[in-house]
């Protein structure tokens, strides 16, 4: 038994203590060979009563006998030790053990080159990736190659701790901990794209210059070993080849035994595949979780997906669950399919959106039932069941407010929204303000005839005097339309409608030579189409609109009738430059045919300046003027703008700021003769709320006359185009 000795003792009295107490433990150890074995001494027993009252006495007294390391004659390492006491048996100087002989070879055996598959590792040559100043992630395999690290990488960047918390404050043991829970994500990533036998090898201490230069920050360091990617084994889809069309059903689900594995396609494809039954006609189809089964001996998964179709169906009828509030041949015109139709589930979907989009009910469900089942030549008839809770019918609205082109105006409305049943409104309207004072009543029918075709009959009275025309009017109109909406643009919007209307007005002429009032019988009937292929109708990104409007009129007015032809056409243009850049830009062409100007009522003339025309000028300042400087209209208008839409990033990109330019002409004639031109320009900003772009525009006549202001500012909801 070997034994260290330290020869940095603190005292002499302690030195002399533990001699003592082990000469003590050693004479307690030697007679204890003349023991009953079955009575072993206690340490109590080992311990004399001297040592325990004066410790210190009793240590100086030592063993009674030097040991030899203290008397100088420690034992030789040459000189062999005495033999043991109670040893008898004699070590043989040499031992020679007989019948043994030495094995031959065998003949005719092959060793055979193992080829054990592990991937070809350098980490001296390992590629790196600087994730972060305190992030690196190393890559020694180089075979067989990482073919999914570009996305490894994208994901990994989203989702680390150690990347989002970020590195100012982090010391190594916060740092420590989220490398922990990093290290953890990254073996999942692993797995997600098949590689189940992958390693990760974390490294953190070492360096680098702090930012102030005097002290270090740690930095955390993992090298990704994938190694062998998984394939797919055995595809078990369950029932699916019960379907009819299993060959188009089975394309769409695109794995295959012996692709690459990856978790996350298999949850795509899943997707897919649901939507593909839901989409041809698969009314009840059920698809259960996922199992996958990984063989690390093969390297290979199984997987296992419980396809339940269920049998193929085609529409029936719509039943309402309430007839009298909304019946069931309403919400059939509303819906997009036709009985006899194979069953889509996203027009099953469409059809709850368009119910929703009434605004009657506040909840509303809808449920195929199976009314007649499949059989082996014909599909199944499955009524959906339409049900709807209704929601409050009736509200009450009102504003306040204040503008520099229309000045104080208050306007209140009251509305119910299903007067005449079904998506029969009436709503009454009224304005007080200072340039308008009006007084209506509009019956509006919602999907009237087919989905999003709106039919209108609105009969008001109103007075309006602003800079332009001094007018008191009461008309009656009636439109019959299909609109474009937010839940289903479309790519053709129409409108009908008719107007008959008496106005009486304060007419003015470019001599300035002020009329009396004169009043004017107006009948017209009207005609507007869109053609729309723009991503978006509150803020489009790209695309083109083109609108048509003709309106041909008669009017009568001191004992002569005039005919006319009022017509505009508008086009708009958008194109993305980058992901946060738009160009747009639009011309609008207007005229009126066939009267001159003091037959036509000084509200149908044409007038240019706005927020919605050429900005930086006042509402309908824009044109022609008498010796008093008041705006009178004209025959023909000509305008164009153009601005750029430009990202900021700030506000989580929500923030554009909008540069813009626009130029309007009006002139007396039916053809533009560009004698009164206007420039404006400026910059706006666009704040995206989700609904659409809220807008401020900040704008500056170029060439400003004697009444313009130096700016104009105009708020709204929407693109100025």
């Amino acid at each position: 038994m070997a034994a260290s000795v330290s020869t940095n003792w603190p005292t002499s009295s302690a030195r002399r203590l533990l001699t003592a107490c082990t000469a003590a433990l050693a004479l307690a150890s030697a007679s204890s060979y003349a023991q009953d074995s079955e009575a072993p001494p206690n340490l109590e027993d080992l311990i004399p009563d001297s040592a325990i009252e004066n410790p210190e006495e009793w240590a100086q007294q030592g063993t009674g006998e030097p040991s030899d390391l203290e008397a100088g004659t420690a034992p030789d390492p040459e000189t062999p030790i005495e033999t043991p006491p109670g040893l008898t048996i004699a070590w043989p100087d040499e031992l020679e053990i007989d019948g043994f002989e030495p094995l031959e070879p065998e003949e005719d055996i092959q060793f055979a080159d193992l080829d054990t598959g592990a991937p070809q590792v350098a980490f001296d040559d390992a590629e790196t990736e600087q994730i972060a100043d305190n992030l690196i992630l190393g890559f020694p395999q180089a075979e067989p190659p990482f073919s999914e690290r570009g996305d490894f990488l994208a994901r990994y960047s989203a989702l680390s701790t150690i990347e989002e918390l970020g590195d100012s404050d982090a010391n190594v043991a916060q740092l420590a901990a989220r490398a922990r829970e990093d290290e953890e994500l990254l073996g999942n990533l692993l797995r997600v794209y098949g590689y189940y036998d992958g390693e990760i090898i974390r490294t953190i201490g070492a360096v680098r210059p702090g930012e102030d230069q005097s002290e270090e920050q740690p930095v955390v360091r993992f090298d990704i070993i994938p190694g062998a990617r998984y394939r797919y084994g055995a595809i078990d889809l369950g029932n699916l080849s019960s379907a009819p069309d299993y060959d188009a059903l089975r394309d769409v689900f695109d794995i295959y035994p012996g692709d690459f594995l990856q978790s996350d396609t298999i949850v795509l494809e899943q997707f897919d595949l649901d939507r593909a039954l839901g989409e041809n006609g698969y009314a009840f189809a059920v698809i259960d979780g996922p199992q996958l089964l990984i063989d690390h001996e093969s390297q290979i998964g199984d997987l296992t997906l419980p396809v339940e179709p269920g049998g193929k169906y085609v529409f029936g009828e719509v039943v309402s669950s309430d007839p009298k509030f909304l019946s069931s041949k309403h919400l059939s015109t509303i819906a997009r399919f036709e009985t006899g139709d194979t069953y889509q589930r996203s027009l099953s979907l469409d059809l709850r959106r368009a119910v929703t989009a009434t605004g009657l009910v506040s909840t509303v469900s809808i449920t195929p039932r199976e009314v007649q089942p499949p059989s082996a030549t014909e599909p199944g008839v499955v009524a959906m069941d339409v049900e709807m809770t209704p929601a409050k019918l009736r509200s009450i609205a009102g504003a306040i407010g204040y503008g520099s082109e229309e000045g104080f105006r208050i306007q209140a409305s009251w509305e119910h929204r299903n007067f005449f049943p079904p998506e029969g409104s009436l709503r009454v309207r009224g304005v007080l303000g200072t340039q308008e004072q009006l007084a209506g009543v509009t019956f509006r029918k919602n999907n009237f005839g087919g989905r999003d075709k709106v039919l209108t009959i609105d009969a008001y009275a109103t007075t309006v005097d602003n800079v332009a025309y001094d007018a008191r009017t009461v008309a009656v109109t009636g439109a019959y339309e299909r609109l474009s909406t937010l839940l289903f643009q479309k790519p053709l919007a129409w409108a009908l409608g008719a107007e008959i209307l008496a106005t009486d007005e304060r007419n003015r002429v470019i001599s300035g030579i002020p009329r009396e009032r004169q009043t004017y019988f107006i009948a017209s009937v009207f005609g507007r189409a869109t053609l729309d292929t723009t991503d978006s109708l509150l803020d489009p990104t790209q695309g083109f609109r083109l609108t048509g409007f003709l309106a041909p009129e008669t009017s009568r007015t001191s004992g002569e009738q005039y005919y006319y032809l009022r017509n505009q056409a508008d086009a708009s243009y958008y194109r993305s430059i980058n992901d946060s850049t738009v160009i747009a830009g639009r011309v609008r062409f207007a005229s009126i045919q066939g009267a001159p100007t003091f037959a036509i009522a000084p509200s149908r003339r044409l007038y240019a300046g706005g927020g919605g025309s050429v900005r930086g000028y006042g509402y309908q300042a824009i044109g022609p003027k008498n010796d008093l400087g008041e705006p009178t209209g004209g025959r023909s208008l000509v305008e164009a703008s153009i601005e750029a839409r430009i990202g900021t990033g700030f506000f989580d990109g929500a923030l554009s700021v909008v540069p813009f330019f626009d130029v309007g002409s009006v002139s007396i004639e039916t053809t533009p003769n560009f004698r009164f031109v206007n420039y404006g320009a400026g910059v706006g900003l666009r704040y995206d709320t989700g609904f659409g772009p809220l807008r401020l525009d900040v704008g500056a006549p170029l060439n400003p006359g004697p009444d313009d202001a130096p700016v104009a500012v105009y708020v709204s909801l929407g693109q100025a185009f």
